[in-house]
């Protein structure tokens, strides 16, 4: 029988510019992580159907939520790193996925409302192999 969640219990962290690992789940409120696989083609000629093989793969990864000054320092207060390390869990369920890797920071947004909170955007390009564990 399948166990459904909601997202309210995810967990995301993430390296700050000086390299220490930070958990920033409580200023957000969306976090994606898509992951893709390309394929190369392999019909030759005759073939009445075209036909593939499994090539590389990629994952980006998409989080907004609350401005928070030390959030911010964490994310821009330096040197952009070469890569951040990151960890990714969906849910705290015992069995859950736990996804981790190593990302660059590609995007970073501020908006200021004026009737509203204010809110940042960020968006990474993972770069390497997705570790994938559970909890």
């Amino acid at each position: 029988m399948p166990t459904f969640s909601t997202g309210k219990a995810a967990v995301f962290s993430i390296d700050d510019t000086g390299g220490s690992a930070r958990d920033i789940s409580d200023v957000l409120n969306s976090i994606d992580f898509p992951e893709t696989t390309d394929t190369a083609e392999v019909t030759a000629f005759g073939a009445s159907s075209r036909s593939y093989i499994v090539s590389l793969e990629s994952a980006t990864i998409s989080i907004s939520g609350m401005y928070d000054a030390t959030v911010d320092g964490y994310l821009k207060g330096g040197t952009e790193p070469a890569s951040r390390s990151f960890i990714y869990k969906p849910g705290v369920t015992s069995g859950d996925a736990i996804y981790s890797g190593e990302c660059i920071l590609t995007s970073y947004s501020l908006s200021s409302p004026v009737g509203d909170v204010n809110t940042f955007s960020a968006d990474f390009q993972v770069t390497g192999t997705v570790t994938r564990t559970t909890t």
